[in-house]
């Protein structure tokens, strides 16, 4: 847990009162309230409830310290005695952004939902609204058993929504879905275990266990046992095979859900537990995570253009903006790792809005596919508008949220190597030749006559669904600092215990180059080694 003198600083921040918990497991309140109603009630009560969420969510960002890197809102109660595991939660710098990323997504999600999901509706606001509670809870648990449990239960209302409300294959998409996920939970279960009885703390705390020391060779096969769960989840080349067929199938609150909040837990994963727990490890195979993910990079561009179906090409777009994270992250410095989180939310409002344009058309057009859904400006002036706002956030273009994360993760790779800084370019220059290759077609091509009769521009409704979107696009694109100043300490502080490693193995530090206003490197010189 944190020190003292953190736990006082915590204190005051939050007022003592317990504000993550109230966040995480609000929406469970919900699904009570929503077995007790109607089913034609379900939906306000499920938009109700995660927009309040959304709002009990600000005081977190209107309250935190962005000067200290200490787990702020802590709460910490005994759950079993023996062996020690507590219900222990808190948010940093890198936590706080996600967690209102998802209290901001679901809301939208349930609104996307209104008309399109027409049975078992209670079942699914259900799933979607307890999909909320676990994902808040594995970015906010400070016990190791709590985050799993958190993780494992996350997997079952998404394999549901998928499975039930999906598409024509959707059974095979979710057990696909299942399959792959849980393989790596079981290795990082195994990890799990493995770091209780090495750390010689008799303790799962991730925070205490994140500044005991493991030898080198322990820290390797953790690497990898850890690697396989969140490399998965991201998802990494070449285990993202599961990816397409989980977002052609899932209806569209899914796809959202699974773009916008599920991938971020694989890379949320290695920024929590891989980086500060295996420092030597990292270092060691930093060079493999990175090939993989510039692979990663082009390879998804690439398949994207090979796709008809607007939901295809939107997935493997998230392989290619994902590939760009991993790269911010394992550059290991302030600009990258900064870039890579600010990537994360970015690509959770971009890439979630573009499917929310699709479910959105889908629902006139009751097709997928480009060639169904072309000329669509001439119907619907107001949905190609938002359509090409996104579009253009997707490829990076300056003024818009994309710009900042791209740009942010381009030069800490430039830092780390020139060469590979040049090779990760070519994925913007290829999303903006199959992002701009798409909008000739949907919104500027010659409207199918089968599809044209069924088309009419967005309600409020559905503006209303998309508006918030667009504003984050630009207000992240033209002043990011609100977001980058949340972050700076953290980032810092993760990249200075990589930098205390550097210095047991290389001789005096040398401290990272940062440019202006992502900080330096505070704290205290390095004085041990942090091995065992």
């Amino acid at each position: 847990m944190p020190s003292r003198n953190e736990r006082i600083l915590i204190d005051v921040s939050s007022g003592g009162f317990p504000w993550l918990t109230l966040v995480v497991f609000l929406p469970l309140l919900g699904v009570a309230a929503i077995l007790l109603v109607e089913e034609a009630l379900a939906k306000w009560v499920a938009l109700g409830i995660s927009s309040l969420v959304f709002l009990v969510s600000l005081p977190l960002w209107v309250l935190f310290d962005e000067s200290t890197p200490a787990m702020q809102f802590v709460e910490a109660h005994q759950w079993i005695a023996s062996p020690s595991i507590n219900y222990a939660v808190g948010v940093d710098g890198i936590s706080l952004p996600l967690v209102l990323l998802t209290t901001l997504l679901t809301p939208l999600c349930v609104l996307v939902s209104w008309t399109a999901i027409e049975t078992r509706v209670r079942e699914f606001v259900i799933s979607l609204l307890v999909m909320e509670t676990a994902t808040l809870g594995v970015f906010v648990a400070l016990d190791f058993v709590l985050f799993y449990v958190f993780w494992e239960t996350m997997l079952i209302p998404m394999y549901l929504l998928i499975g039930i409300w999906g598409g024509p294959n959707r059974v095979y998409a979710a057990i696909k879905f299942f399959l792959y996920t849980l393989a790596g939970s079981i290795l990082l279960l195994v990890a799990i275990i493995v770091l209780y009885f090495y750390a010689g703390e008799e303790s799962f705390d991730i925070l205490t266990l994140s500044n005991a020391g493991y030898p080198p060779w322990l820290q390797a096969w953790l690497f990898w046992a850890f690697f396989a769960a969140f490399a998965v989840k991201v998802p990494m080349f070449p285990f993202h095979t599961w990816l397409p067929d989980a977002h052609v199938e899932a209806p569209t609150a899914g796809s959202v859900m699974l773009a916008s909040v599920l991938l971020k837990l694989g890379a949320y994963g290695f920024l929590r537990f891989s980086l500060p727990m295996l420092p030597h490890a990292t270092q060691r195979f930093t060079s493999v995570v990175i090939f993989l993910s510039v692979v990663a990079i082009i390879y998804g561009a690439y398949m994207a253009f090979a796709q008809a179906d607007l939901k295809k090409l939107i997935a493997y777009s998230s392989v290619s903006h994902m590939g760009f994270v991993t790269l911010g992250i394992f550059v290991l410095n302030a600009q990258g790792i900064e870039g890579a989180i600010l990537q994360m939310v970015n690509h959770g409002i971009t890439t979630g809005a573009l499917f929310l344009c699709v479910g959105i058309v889908y629902e006139r057009t009751h097709s997928r596919e480009i060639v169904d859904n072309s000329g669509l400006a001439a119907s619907m002036p107001v949905y190609a508008t938002f359509l090409v706002i996104f579009a253009l956030s997707s490829v990076g273009l300056p003024g818009m949220n994309s710009f900042v994360g791209e740009f942010f993760v381009l030069l800490g790779t430039f830092m780390w190597s020139k060469a590979l800084a040049t090779v990760a370019t070519l994925g913007v220059i290829l999303a903006a030749a199959y992002i701009l290759w798409m909008l000739q077609r949907v919104v500027y091509g010659t409207p199918a006559q089968h599809v044209a009769p069924k088309l009419h521009d967005m309600n409020w409704r559905e503006i209303g669904t998309l508006a918030p979107l667009a504003f984050f696009v630009f207000w992240i694109g033209l002043y990011p600092k609100p977001l980058l100043d949340v972050m700076h300490a953290s980032v810092d502080h993760l990249v200075q215990k990589q930098a205390n490693v550097m210095v047991v193995d290389a001789g005096p530090p040398v401290p990272p180059p940062a440019i202006a206003g992502t900080g330096s490197f505070p704290g205290p010189s390095p004085t041990k080694v942090e091995t065992r």
